[in-house]
């Protein structure tokens, strides 16, 4: 009788830990993809730095702004792809490890386009140590305006989700970034290739969405489980 309650008392404590288990989401699958981009590849505008020699001799040929980065490969940079939903209600992220930089180099951000969680510092460094004035145009965030007029770094946080948050330089017109604050970490930024990788998620079905700040949104749909990684393109049509 004792063998037979035990079996019993056993067997619920194996079915609610399965339950507990299956209840807590297990991150591990990978959404990932390239950007690609047809038609007319844009011109993008130079800037003129006659008035900062000190950035102008950081280049040995005129800069360009980065609105449209065409890659060699025929793919974009800098497109910002994300977990728009289908998250879990059960899933936490974690606490941010560290903050984000934000480098002012050359007169121009590096990178153009980046991502940060909710409460995560952003660290604005200046390494021109010229004046410089960054200016954040949030709509779900407070707006900031910061003057920086040597080298040095300063830190800002976020607390509301919001996709985009457009940053500036009063000073230098041409300086533009953009940021992407997210309550997770699942989102990437399309490099040299083109390519962006999701790491991590747990197992379901995802609305994706990816940003190019001059031609918009588009989504998708992609369902993962375990450890599986999923291919998911885009295709960007040049206007």
């Amino acid at each position: 009788m004792r063998r037979a309650m035990l079996a019993v008392v056993c067997g619920v404590f194996v079915m609610a830990s399965a339950r507990e288990r299956r209840a807590e989401p297990q991150g591990g699958a990978t959404i990932a993809g390239k950007i690609k981009f047809t038609g007319a590849k844009p011109a993008n505008p130079k800037i003129d730095m006659s008035e900062e020699p000190k950035c102008k001799a950081k280049y040995q040929a005129p800069p360009t702004e980065e609105t449209v980065v065409v890659n060699p490969n025929g793919t974009l940079a800098n497109v910002f792809v994300y977990v728009k939903s289908g998250l879990p209600e059960s899933y936490k992220a974690p606490a941010p490890a560290g903050g984000v930089t934000l480098d002012q180099d050359g007169c121009r951000y590096h990178p153009h386009v980046l991502g940060i969680l909710v409460g995560q510092p952003l660290e604005i460094k200046n390494s021109d140590g010229i004046l410089h004035n960054i200016k954040a145009k949030g709509t779900k965030n407070r707006p900031f305006n910061i003057s920086q007029p040597t080298t040095m770094t300063s830190t800002r946080t976020f607390t509301a989700p919001e996709v985009m948050v457009p940053l500036e330089c009063n000073v230098h017109g041409w300086m533009h970034a953009w940021l992407g604050v997210l309550p997770h970490s699942f989102y990437g930024v399309s490099g040299a290739d083109g390519s962006f990788s999701i790491k991590g998620l747990p197992p379901g079905t995802y609305t994706i969405e990816a940003w190019q700040e001059k031609y918009g949104t588009q989504t998708a749909s992609v369902t993962v489980a375990g450890s599986e990684t999923k291919t998911q393109d885009f295709t960007v049509a040049g206007k």
